[in-house]
């Protein structure tokens, strides 16, 4: 409550001075300013910021007309296209709440997912007809489906709905009274997160967060006005790191890029301009890995922005040798991604490459839109030393942290513990004030941008009979950051099994993805009370990837 004071009597909110955040209105702002400038780029096909804004509202009209409304969950599978973009406008616009599924993901994981969210409705491309099909089947409830048939689709699937989303869309009204969120707390996505035990968890964005951190990468980023943005990074990876509304906001244009590969990234940007792009940092190895016959003369600078494992200080120097400029950045789902960034001072230009490469490498500050980031006491939440040596527990507080977790009660209050949203990454904090990693408490594996759980790789390689123990830690990677490497003990008879079959096994029993790269057969260290020490296990495998294991 306010305190009684003269600047707040006679001085109450009215629709003159206050308006809910939200991101949707970025959209309705940038088609009244730019109408004419484009929107989205997808193959040959592109249309503009007055056509971009109808079709949005086509398609919140189309599942208005469907009975979809405030608090309703839209779910989409599909890769980065314009239907997966509308819908980050269109779904909430109707009050819904939108799901972008993973598309790497499982049937199983995907049908507990619909389940869990209680999906009213399901937009897919028809490339993952079979997945979907066998989630569905998982299901104990009929969910309408829209079939997404993208002619850029290398392998279009069977039709799972009885509609095509250019049919749903066109059955919609272009100048459909959309509904403005009343309280900008209002859910406005529902993103699913790998955890260490058990089911994902939802992750629930409000319409204030996403809006915020829209307009915290235009600060973080320096972005001008009409940037040209690729497509590399999921829209279904925390909404694209809110970057869907962030070009919006600033009339940029989207470049959808359907499939990653070294060719069609240099051909964008050399063909149409890319200015700014994400992605894992295998997206760089990719780039800096091109044959001749893929690479393209940049005609100018191309910002790229990483996160995950830092990238080594070879590959920083090559890369800005090849013309790209590349921020770093830190953050998980349960922040709208990216909350923390490698701020830059001008007068480490200066810096050898490698000393650059260093400072690049840590995680940072926090973004201008997030109230606060600190390494604190895993007991005691006290802010710790910065000296760079006291290892403590990364916590956020601010707007651009979640609601919460969806019907997870529990752990939403263990996560938020203490006014706090506990990372369970552990770093410390140099005397500049940046903070570092040192390791993942929740045992995390970051591969290529994607979150696995090492325990959910476990449980799945202790289901083979020859089996009997098994420990999964990240293993270095310089294609993709990290990778799962396993190592496991055999049960007598099962001497003659080999690493290939293991890893074939879990290929077959998981998201091809989360299996493991590597394994090693060797006996787990254990503590006299039987817990293997993996921390030991994480430097045997920097060992190995090194090559001296």
């Amino acid at each position: 409550m306010s305190a009684d004071t003269i600047y707040e009597r006679h001085l109450d909110k009215t629709p003159a001075n206050y308006v809910p955040l939200t991101p949707l209105s970025f959209l309705k702002r940038t088609a009244q300013v730019y109408p004419d400038h484009t929107a989205i780029r997808h193959g040959d096909w592109s249309y503009s910021w007055r056509e971009a804004y109808v079709r949005c509202r086509r398609l919140a009209s189309a599942l208005h007309q469907r009975g979809i409304g405030v608090g309703d969950t839209v779910a989409v599978m599909a890769p980065n296209i314009p239907a997966m973009w509308e819908a980050h406008f269109g779904v909430p616009m109707t009050g819904a709440v939108l799901n972008a599924l993973n598309v790497r993901l499982d049937a199983a994981t995907i049908a507990y997912i619909l389940d869990h969210g209680e999906a009213s409705l399901l937009i897919t491309d028809t490339e993952f007809a079979p997945t979907i099909q066998a989630a569905l089947e998982q299901i104990d409830r009929d969910i309408p489906v829209v079939d997404i048939a993208d002619p850029q689709a290398a392998k279009p699937g069977a039709r799972l709905g009885s509609i095509e989303y250019e049919d749903f869309l066109a059955g919609g009204d272009p100048e459909f009274d959309w509904r403005m969120p009343e309280d900008e707390w209002e859910a406005i996505t529902l993103n699913y997160t790998s955890g260490t035990t058990g089911n994902p968890k939802g992750v629930v964005y409000h319409h204030r967060g996403a809006y915020l951190n829209a307009v915290g990468n235009v600060l973080t980023w320096s972005m001008g006005g009409q940037p040209v943005y690729l497509w590399t990074l999921p829209m279904f990876h925390c909404n694209g790191w809110c970057f869907p509304w962030t070009v919006a906001a600033m009339a940029g244009t989207s470049v959808c890029l359907r499939q990653v590969a070294a060719k069609p990234i240099y051909d964008a940007i050399a063909d149409k301009g890319v200015t700014h792009l994400c992605g894992a940092p295998i997206v760089m190895q990719m780039l800096l890995n091109a044959g001749d016959d893929e690479k393209r003369d940049l005609p100018h600078t191309v910002n790229v922005m990483t996160a995950a494992a830092p990238p080594p200080a070879s590959v920083l120097e090559r890369m800005e040798g090849e013309g790209f400029k590349v921020t770093h950045v830190y953050g998980l789902t349960e922040v709208y991604g990216p909350a923390v960034t490698c701020a830059w001072h001008n007068d480490w230009n200066a810096l050898p490459m490698t000393e650059q490469a260093e400072k690049k490498a840590r995680q940072g500050v926090a973004y201008p839109v997030q109230e606060g980031v600190i390494v604190a006491d895993q007991e005691t939440m006290e802010p710790l030393p910065w000296d760079g040596k006291s290892l403590g527990e990364v916590l956020m507080r601010g707007n651009v942290v979640m609601k919460g977790y969806l019907k997870n009660p529990e752990a939403t209050d263990k996560a938020f513990a203490g006014g706090w949203y506990h990372t369970g990454d552990l770093g410390v904090t140099e005397p500049d004030g940046y903070i570092a990693l040192k390791d993942r408490s929740k045992d995390i594996i970051i591969s290529g941008g994607e979150n696995i759980s090492s325990i959910e790789v476990e449980n799945v390689l202790y289901k083979h009979p020859g089996v009997t123990a098994c420990s999964v830690v990240a293993m270095p990677s310089e294609q993709w950051g990290e990778t799962p490497c396993a190592f496991v003990e055999l049960a007598d008879g099962y001497e003659a099994t080999t690493a290939d079959e293991l890893i074939a096994f879990a290929r077959e029993n998981m998201a091809k993805f989360k299996a493991p790269r590597h394994i090693v057969f060797e006996e787990l260290p254990q503590t006299s009370t039987g817990k293997i020490q993996k921390f030991q296990l994480r430097e045997r495998a920097k060992e190995i990837a090194r090559g001296e294991g």
